[in-house]
């Protein structure tokens, strides 16, 4: 059987060994395990979750795939004024619509959200959201879909998938990255914090706090480190955020692990620069694509 489903999660089986785990709670990515192009044969573990993380649908999961809509990080537009951090999508639990494929190149599943009285306490605006997961034997694609179902109104969003590569954080390598203008997060001013800086590096590290978003995505990213390595590919999103937070914001996080953040590196592809607007009856999609180097 290509995928296995419960009460609360989705498991994607790839003939070849690949596996996927979903939960309903937030449509979160909690696993990804995929063998190496050459060399062994057993899948390897790709995304970092928090040993300490909650499981149990009573608050986001500390790791894997977490989705964020409609927005990053605390709410700045006058919409999302009652929504907490990253808005509600990664708190909710989503409904599993479909299988979308199932073949020898692998399966996929969608999963979707829509307005309940939970998410209406807080946001009025009407939105669908669909969330489309596919295994293949090297990769990993995780499609975010936002549709405006409204006849006239306009819908302002910012959407990002937050992903943890499971990685050596001190030793990591983030690129193509030269050149690109960011915003570093980390700055102590708020002048600081929103004034665009421009990337040195040709290849980008987090051995200290990082908490960087980058305009202008590329369509790929690598990440590596010494004996492996994740790439990226990337489509209709218009930012990435490069996020570790070391030990000096780290420690302060409750439901992260011991050195958690020595194990992992957050690269997150998104719109949060700013609101995509979707015109009345508009779909935008957001790709991104994980692939074993």
């Amino acid at each position: 059987m290509p995928y296995q489903k419960t009460h609360d999660k989705v498991l994607l089986i790839h003939p070849k060994g690949a596996t996927a785990e979903i939960l309903l709670f937030g449509a979160t990515v909690t696993s990804w395990k995929s063998a190496e192009r050459s060399g062994p044969r057993e899948p390897v573990e790709r995304l970092f979750v928090s040993s300490k993380a909650v499981l149990d649908g009573s608050k986001a999961v500390r790791g894997g795939i977490p989705v964020v809509f409609p927005c990053f990080g605390p709410p700045e537009h006058p919409d999302h004024s009652k929504l907490p951090q990253h808005g509600f999508a990664r708190n909710e639990f989503w409904a599993f619509d479909s299988v979308v494929t199932d073949d020898d190149a692998g399966v996929s599943v969608r999963l979707t959200l829509q307005p309940n009285s939970n998410i209406a306490k807080l946001y009025t605006k009407d939105f669908q959201l669909a969330y489309v997961v596919t295994l293949a034997e090297h990769e990993l694609s995780t499609d975010i879909h936002v549709s405006n179902p409204s006849a006239s109104e306009a819908l302002d969003f910012q959407a990002l998938l937050h992903t943890y590569i499971r990685a050596p954080a001190n030793d990591v390598s983030i690129s193509p990255l030269l050149g690109k203008l960011y915003i570093d997060k980390t700055e102590k001013s708020l002048g600081a914090r929103n004034t665009l800086k421009e990337e040195k590096r040709s290849a980008v590290d987090v051995r200290t706090f990082t908490d960087s978003v980058y305009e202008d995505a590329p369509p790929r990213v690598d990440v590596s480190w010494p004996g492996g390595g994740v790439g990226l590919k990337l489509g209709g999103f218009t930012t990435l955020t490069v996020w570790n937070p070391q030990a000096e914001a780290g420690s302060k996080i409750g439901d992260m692990e011991e050195n958690g953040w020595e194990r992992f590196v957050c690269i997150e592809p998104g719109c949060v620069r700013g609101f995509k607007q979707l015109g009345a009856g508009e779909t935008w999609i957001g790709q991104q694509v994980l692939v074993v180097v």
